[in-house]
C-alpha cells in the first residue's frame, strides 16, 4: 500500500511545484510591469532603405539661376558640411509617431506587436487586443494569440476527448435491435414471410400484418433494446455540455487576426500587424493602444495594462485646397416675363367666359390668384399681361382667327373686371380698418390686359399626336403626311375623310383651345435695363467643402469643369495623375504647384524633375520642407538625396 501511493504523492508534488513557479512568474511579470508593446513597422524602414540602395549610384542636378547648378548625391550633413557617403544601415526606430499619408480615402496602418521572452510560457496562451482611436470612436481589430505549445496540446486533448464521447453516439437504429431474436421468430411463424430474406422483394407493412395480426413496427419495438436506445439519446442530449466540459478554451476561427503556436523561448515574439481604414472628415490622427491577458487552461492569470498610444499622424493633399470664395457675374434684367397656360373651355362657335362650364371655375380662380400674388410681389412690378387665345381646326381658318381673338378679348375684359373689383375690395378693407379717418390706400396698381390671336394650334396638335397611345404608328403616319399641305382649310378636309378624325375632334381638340397669359414685369426701384452684379460660385463652394471632407469622387464631380488647382488636387488624390499633369503643367509656378508637380513626378519615377519641383516649392515657401516630410511621394526624395538638410 505503501509503495503504491508513491506516484500519486510524486504527481501531487510535482502540481505544487508547477503552480509555485506559474505564481511566481505571475508575480514578476507584475511587478516589473513587463509587457507586450507596439512599435513602429521596421518593414518601412527596410522598405526605405532598400529604396536608396536600389539608387545608390544616382546623381541629380538642380538648376539655380543664382547659384549655378548643384549636383546632388546620396549625402549626409557632417559638421556642417554636405559630404557625400556610402548609404548606412538604419538603426531600429523608436518613436512613438509616425506620418501616414491617406490616399483615395484610405489609411494604411504597420506596427508591430513585440511579446518579450520573459512574458511566454509553454502552457500559457498571451491575448492580445489592438485597439484603435479615430476621433470619439474606438475600434478593436482583430485579436493576436500567442499559445504555447502545453497550451495546444492541452486544447487538442480536449477536442480528442469530445471526439471520443461523440463516437459513442449510435447514429444505425438497426444496432439497437435484436436482429437474430427477430429472424428466428419470422422463421417459426411466419415462413411464408421468412423466403423474402434471400430475396429484394418488397414486403409492406400490411402484407407483414397479414400474416401474423402483428405490424412490422410492433415485431421491431418488440426486439428492440429499449434501455440501449434511451442511453443513446441521452448522449445526444448531452452534446453541449460535454463540448464544454471538454473543450474548455476553443481554438478561434474567427475574429483573429494571428494565432501561432511558440514551441520554444527562443527570445521575443514580433508580429508585423497592417490594418486599412477608411478616412474620415476631419481625421488628422490615429492612435493605437495595445491591452492583453495572460490565460492559463480557461483562467484568466494577469491582464496587461494598455500600452502608451503609437500615433500615426495622417496627412492629406487636401490641406493643399485654395478655399477662397469663388464668385460669378452675373447680369439682372430690368424688365422680366413669365407665362402661364389655361384651359378655359368656350362653346362650340361661342367667346364668352363662362365660369360655370366645365373645369372652368377651377382654371379662372387659379389664374387670379396667381395675378394677385405678382400685385403683391416685394421684388417686381407688373406691368403689363398679354392673353393670346388658341383655336382648334374645326372650322375654317379666317373664323377660328377671329374667334380666336374674341375669346382673347372675352377674357381679358373678364380678369380686368376681376382686378378691379379686387382692388376695390382691398381698399374698402383699409378704410374699415382705420381710425379717426387715418388710414393708407393699398397700392393695387392699374395693369394694361391685351389680347392676341394665336389662331389653329396645330403645333400643339402635332405634339398631342405625337404622345398619343390609342392611334396606331400607321395613322400617325398618315397625320404627319397630311402636313405637307400648306392650305390648312384643305388640310382640314383631307383630315376629315381619315377613320381616327372623330378620335381627334372628340379627345384631343378640346386641348387645343388654350388660353396663354404672360406677364411683363420690371424689377422695383431698378432704373437701368441691366445690372452686373457678383454672387458666390455655390457649385463651386460644394467642390471645396467635398474635398475637405476627403470625399474625392464627389469633390471631381463639381470641379472638373473649372480645371483649376483645386481640380488638381481632387484628380491626384484619385490617383489620376495623367488628367492633374495636364492642368498643373500649364499654370504658373506657385510654391503650391511646384509641390503637387514634385508629387506627380515622384509617382512617375522621374526623380530629377520631381526633386527640382520641390527644391523650387521649398525655395518659394520654405514652410513646404516641413511638409515634405508628411507625403511619402516627397519624403522617399528627402531621404534618398538628403534635400531639406540644405
Amino acid at each position: 500500500m505503501r509503495t503504491s501511493s508513491l506516484p500519486t504523492v510524486f504527481l501531487a508534488v510535482a502540481i505544487a511545484i508547477a503552480a509555485c513557479s506559474t505564481t511566481r512568474k505571475i508575480e514578476n511579470i507584475r511587478s516589473s510591469e513587463i509587457g507586450a508593446t507596439l512599435a513602429l513597422s521596421r518593414g518601412e524602414v527596410e522598405e526605405e532603405r532598400s529604396i536608396i540602395a536600389a539608387n545608390r549610384d544616382s546623381v541629380i542636378v538642380l538648376h539655380d539661376d543664382e547659384r549655378g547648378d548643384l549636383y546632388l548625391m546620396h549625402a549626409v550633413q557632417e559638421d556642417g558640411e554636405m559630404v557625400l557617403t556610402q548609404v548606412l544601415d538604419a538603426a531600429v526606430i523608436t518613436a512613438r509617431f509616425r506620418n501616414v499619408a491617406e490616399r483615395n480615402g484610405k489609411i494604411h496602418l504597420r506596427f508591430e506587436v513585440i511579446v518579450p521572452e520573459s512574458m511566454q510560457d509553454s502552457k500559457w496562451q498571451l491575448r492580445f487586443y489592438p485597439d484603435l482611436f479615430v476621433l470619439e470612436d474606438s475600434i478593436r481589430l482583430e485579436s493576436v494569440i500567442v499559445t504555447g505549445e502545453d497550451y495546444r496540446k492541452a486544447q487538442l486533448r480536449g477536442y480528442q476527448q469530445y471526439e471520443r464521447f461523440l463516437r459513442t453516439i449510435i447514429s444505425d437504429t438497426t444496432r439497437f435491435i435484436d436482429m437474430r431474436n427477430l429472424e428466428v421468430f419470422i422463421q417459426r411463424n411466419i415462413p411464408e414471410l421468412y423466403k423474402y430474406k434471400n430475396d429484394s422483394t418488397y414486403v409492406s407493412d400490411e402484407e407483414f400484418l397479414s400474416y401474423y395480426g402483428v405490424s412490422e413496427q410492433e415485431a421491431i419495438r418488440h426486439y428492440t433494446y429499449g434501455l440501449a436506445v434511451r442511453m443513446n439519446e441521452r448522449r445526444i442530449a448531452m452534446r453541449d455540455r460535454m463540448y464544454a466540459r471538454y473543450v474548455k478554451v476553443p481554438i478561434p476561427t474567427s475574429g483573429v487576426r494571428l494565432d501561432t503556436v511558440i514551441r520554444a523561448m527562443n527570445g521575443d515574439f514580433v508580429y508585423e500587424y497592417t490594418q486599412v481604414i477608411e478616412t474620415r472628415p476631419k481625421l488628422r490622427k490615429v492612435d493605437v493602444v495595445l491591452s492583453g491577458d495572460i490565460y492559463e487552461s480557461d483562467n484568466k492569470l494577469y491582464s496587461m495594462a494598455p500600452t502608451p498610444p503609437l500615433t500615426f499622424y495622417v496627412s492629406s493633399l487636401s490641406a493643399f485646397a485654395d478655399t477662397d470664395e469663388r464668385y460669378l457675374t452675373k447680369v439682372v434684367e430690368r424688365r422680366a416675363a413669365a407665362n402661364a397656360t389655361s384651359h378655359v373651355d368656350f362653346r362650340i362657335g361661342k367667346f364668352n367666359v363662362d365660369p360655370g362650364l366645365g373645369n372652368n371655375a377651377d382654371e379662372l380662380g387659379r389664374i387670379r390668384r396667381g395675378i394677385v400674388e405678382l400685385l403683391h410681389n416685394e421684388r417686381f412690378d407688373l406691368d403689363s399681361i398679354v392673353i393670346c387665345a388658341s383655336a382648334s381646326p374645326d372650322g375654317s381658318v379666317k373664323n377660328n382667327n377671329l374667334l380666336s381673338q374674341k375669346r382673347a378679348a372675352a377674357v381679358a375684359s373678364y380678369f380686368e373686371e376681376e382686378i378691379a373689383h379686387y382692388r376695390d375690395s382691398v381698399n374698402r378693407d383699409a378704410v374699415s380698418l382705420g381710425t379717426d379717418g387715418n388710414f393708407e390706400t393699398v397700392n393695387i396698381p392699374h395693369i394694361r390686359f391685351l389680347s392676341r390671336s394665336n389662331g389653329e394650334n396645330w403645333e400643339m396638335l402635332s405634339y398631342l399626336v405625337d404622345i398619343d397611345t390609342v392611334l396606331t404608328g400607321q395613322q400617325k403616319q398618315s397625320y404627319m403626311d397630311l402636313l405637307e399641305i400648306r392650305n390648312l382649310d384643305e388640310r382640314e378636309r383631307h383630315m376629315q375623310r381619315a377613320l381616327y378624325y372623330s378620335y381627334l375632334k372628340e379627345v384631343l381638340y378640346p386641348r387645343l383651345r388654350t388660353v396663354r397669359f404672360d406677364f411683363y414685369m420690371h424689377r422695383r426701384g431698378m432704373i437701368k435695363d441691366t445690372l452686373h452684379t457678383t454672387e458666390v460660385d455655390t457649385i463651386y463652394m460644394k467642390g471645396i467643402h467635398a474635398l475637405q471632407e476627403r470625399d474625392y469622387e464627389l469633390a471631381l464631380t463639381y470641379l472638373k469643369d473649372y480645371r483649376d488647382f483645386n481640380t488638381a488636387i481632387a484628380y491626384v488624390s484619385l490617383d489620376y495623375n495623367a488628367s492633374a499633369m495636364a492642368i498643373l503643367q500649364d499654370m504658373e509656378r506657385t510654391p503650391r504647384v511646384n509641390y503637387m508637380l514634385a508629387v506627380l513626378y515622384a509617382r512617375k519615377g522621374d526623380d530629377e524633375k520631381a526633386v527640382q519641383c520641390y527644391v523650387d516649392a521649398c525655395r518659394m515657401d520654405p514652410s513646404l520642407s516641413f511638409r515634405g516630410n508628411l507625403d511619402p511621394e516627397i519624403y522617399i526624395l528627402i531621404q534618398r538625396y538628403g534635400l531639406n538638410s540644405q
